[in-house]
Order: structure tokens, then sequence, then C-alpha cells
């Protein structure tokens, strides 16, 4: 029986593009909701709420008088589950010039990086830190204009980052990335510093962590740390140090990742949240290993 003849279902938000709710939000999934009726009678938005749990929703709740917020749960969703990561059509440079999407990285190959000084180098790509073909991931892309770049990367990535043109550099997480900020992008074989002129969320299918043996990877023209999760780069450079090793004694034969999240990664998170205070690790560390 309709109890509202005449009235209808008003969406006031779903899928958010402009960056308005917190980094973890499922709104970037295309996993909720904002709800009222179509005449936006507060007195029906407990029937409502409760019509949307017997709709199947996992999580209902009165986020604001204005709304009702509905959800469901992320179990297979790449934003929860891959700490930091590239789409899988984004683009690394051999060291013979040629470009080719990170999915199809072999170890042993030398990819354009930077290195401990801040200068372009060649570096071998080791393996994968994370790897997830088919899952549909929430990217941060980050755009410049002069030159014009656009890097996608996971919200818990690290990117290097200035605060202007003449700023030290810093590993940040690429949500936490603003316009007008710098970021270090590739022209004619050098390193110079872009403007940020844009920041937007995007899906995506396919999300790949690799890692080099400088820690750092040149992506669509925009240089990035291999690292996410934790925001401390040269931390992350220094304990990988013996999967560095273990790589250059087994010649690649036992790192190989085929998906998920590579093991060793997995065990420094676990040390990682014994030994450093919590607000070293993005939002999404927590939804990723302790889920």
């Amino acid at each position: 029986m309709n109890q509202w003849p005449g009235l209808k279902l008003r969406v006031t938000e779903g899928w958010d593009e402009d960056g308005h709710h917190s980094e973890e939000s499922l709104h970037y999934e295309g996993r909720a909701v904002d709800i009222t009726t179509s005449d936006r009678d507060r007195n029906k938005y407990g029937m409502l709420a409760r019509l949307a749990v017997e709709a199947g929703f996992d999580w209902v709740y009165y986020e604001s008088k204005a709304h009702i917020h509905c959800s469901v749960k992320s179990e297979h969703s790449a934003a929860a589950k891959t700490g930091g990561c590239f789409p899988a059509q984004a683009l690394a440079t051999l060291e013979s010039g040629a470009k080719i999407p990170v999915w199809a990285l072999k170890p042993g190959q030398r990819v354009r990086a930077v290195d401990e000084q801040g200068r372009p180098t060649y570096s071998e790509f080791l393996t994968f830190l994370d790897k997830a073909p088919s899952a549909r991931t929430a990217f941060h892309v980050v755009e410049t204009q002069d030159p014009p770049r656009r890097l996608a990367l996971t919200a818990a990535h690290l990117l290097f980052v200035g605060a202007n043109a003449t700023a030290p550099i810093e590993a940040i997480f690429a949500s936490r990335v603003q316009p007008g900020q710098y970021v270090l992008v590739t022209e004619g074989g050098e390193l110079r510093p872009a403007k940020v002129t844009a920041v937007s969320v995007r899906m995506d299918t396919g999300a790949y962590a690799p890692l080099t043996r400088d820690g750092t990877l040149v992506v669509d023209g925009v240089a990035a740390s291999c690292f996410a999760l934790v925001q401390e780069h040269r931390l992350a450079q220094w304990a990988f140090w013996p999967l560095r090793l273990y790589h250059s004694l087994a010649g690649g034969r036992w790192t190989r990742l085929e998906a998920g999240v590579h093991w060793y990664s997995a065990l420094l998170y676990r040390l990682g949240r014994l030994l450093l205070a919590p607000e070293s690790f993005h939002p999404l560390a927590t939804a990723q290993f302790d889920s």
C-alpha cells in the first residue's frame, strides 16, 4: 500500500565530484546517498529511514535534520581496501623512453624516478606492493596547466608537494593536496615544480602500487612516492630495505605479486601500528588492514 500517494523519493546527494565529504566518505565510491521525501516533510523521515533499512542499506541514520544518509558496505571497495595505487592505465616511462602502463611493468625494468637528491633518474622496478586488477577504485586526480599534467592516485598515496615554487618539497597524502600547491613534473628530461590548478575525485578500474629501488616513480609526468598509508616517505624507504635486499638475492623470483597486498607491506603495517602514533596513518589504513 502506498502510504504517501503522489510523493517521490528525493536524492539530495549521491556521487561526490567536488570533495565536499571526508576523505573516507562512501560518496566518493557511489555507495552512499542522502535522501528526503519530495515534500521535505521531516515527520516522514522516520518511516523513510525504516524503508531504507528494509530496502537493504547497511547503514541508515539522521545525518542532519535536512536528510537521511544511507550507505552500503565497502568490503569490495578498493577505496577502502587499497592503500596507495595508480590506475591500471597510468603510464610509467622506461629507460628507452617508451611509455608503459603500470600494470604491464616487469621486475628488472628501469623506469623514470627521482633520486635522494631530487634529481631525475631511472630506477629498477622490483614488484607490486598492492595489485587489484579488476577493482573499482576512487582516485584523487591532481592537475597542472604549466605544463599540463594529470595524475590519478589513491587518497592514501604519498605525493611530493611544495607550498610554492621555491618551498621545500615534502611527501603528503594525495587526499590533502590542494590547488595552489606545487608538484614535481618532468619536462624536457628535467624535474621542475608545477602549480596544481585542480583536484578532483573519479572512479577507475584497476589499482597498482609499483615499488622501485629508489622508492619513487614518475607516473603520467608527475613524480610520486611508491609508498602510502604512513606520511613518512624516508621512513618507508628505510623500512623496505630488507625487501630490496631480498629481491636482489632472489632475482625477483619470489617477490612477484599476483593480486592483493604484498605480505611485506602488511607486516610493516602491523609493526607500524605498534611503534608509531595513530595520527601518522591515513584514515584509510584502518579500513585496509584492520577490517
